[in-house]
């Protein structure tokens, strides 16, 4: 009886992990701008990318979609998550999806993008409207 028990609270503890990736953060400011950086780890260069939700921009062989993009409120901690899909387009091969998932800005490592010649991460979210710099293409 006791290890149905503790089988059950390991599930329900695997289950409780597995929405707080799969689930947006509770509260916050949906933005219209995600603030990025990326570097291309052959070059040593690291370049700012601002995608507007829902259209793509290219950041060397990287397609970069943001989705959604949301800040705290000024009264919680501060925090800053996006939602991105990115796919590498190789010239003669197909579209392949390199990520898809949450990046928080407080904790890259937590949920990263994973290539051999890229690293890409979230700064900051924002309106469009705030923005002063000209987009990354």
């Amino acid at each position: 009886m006791m290890g149905a028990r503790a089988a059950a609270i390991r599930l329900g503890a695997g289950l409780i992990a597995a929405l707080a990736v799969a689930l947006p953060p509770a509260r916050g400011a949906a933005e219209d701008l995600a603030v990025l950086q990326g570097l291309d780890k052959v070059t040593a260069r690291i370049s700012s990318i601002e995608a507007p939700i829902g259209r793509m921009v290219r950041f060397g062989a990287l397609e970069i979609v943001a989705r959604r993009c949301q800040s705290r409120p000024p009264d919680e901690t501060p925090e800053s998550t996006v939602w991105l899909e990115i796919d590498e387009v190789k010239p003669g091969a197909a579209r392949t999806r390199v990520f898809a998932g949450w990046m928080f800005a407080s904790s890259p490592a937590l949920s990263a993008l994973e290539h051999p010649v890229y690293d890409v991460w979230i700064v900051d979210c924002r309106n469009e409207a705030r923005s002063s710099s000209p987009r990354l293409r």
